[in-house]
């Protein structure tokens, strides 16, 4: 049996059950003091047990807790994948979305993400998804905007001609005909 990596001797147990106690992350807790009760000599079984995980993730954690400390026991989210436009390629795809396009030169009235697309696989030969377009478009402050529907055959300047001059649909209330029923000084209802 290997013999367990050793944890890093700047901190002990009463330590980090202070900085448990002052964290407000409750998984970085859980294993500060699964850590701290093998400062106190307990074996990594009793700290898997502790942090309710198995062996390999005690090894793990003590692994992180050496390379960054107590900011190493923290779930931090994936970068995930570094986008595939430079800065100078993003400008670019500003430029062009803020000019608009040219009819006669892009073939389009209006820019599509499908259209920036295909204009970024002919300028630079990277080939994006449309939502990819969508996100580095949104993160360089663009907003998706679109036309309200119209009919093809509607006509302006009769629109007007066509509207009706309704009057409004309220009445004023008549005055009631029944009275309110009025209360005895005794409180007692006389029977009819």
């Amino acid at each position: 049996m290997a013999t367990p990596i050793p944890l890093r001797t700047d901190f002990d147990g009463p330590g980090l059950r202070r900085l448990a106690r002052e964290t407000k992350d409750a998984n970085q807790t859980r294993r500060l003091l699964a850590l701290a009760a093998i400062y106190d000599g307990g074996s990594r079984i009793d700290a898997a047990r502790i942090g309710s995980v198995t062996l390999q993730i005690v090894r793990d954690w003590v692994l992180r807790f050496n390379h960054r400390g107590p900011a190493g026991l923290v779930n931090v989210k994936a970068p995930g994948s570094p986008s595939k436009l430079n800065e100078a390629q993003r400008l670019a795809l500003a430029k062009i979305v803020e000019s608009g396009p040219i009819p006669a030169v892009h073939g389009v009235v209006r820019w599509r993400r499908k259209d920036l697309v295909q204009w970024i696989f002919e300028e630079f030969a990277i080939s994006l998804d449309e939502t990819t377009i969508g996100r580095e478009l949104k993160a360089l402050g663009f907003a998706k905007l679109s036309a309200r529907p119209r009919h093809y055959a509607q006509n302006e300047f009769e629109v007007e001609a066509f509207k009706k001059a309704s009057r409004p649909s309220w009445r004023p209330s008549r005055p009631s005909s029944r009275r309110a029923p009025r209360s005895n000084s005794g409180g007692l209802m006389k029977p009819v």
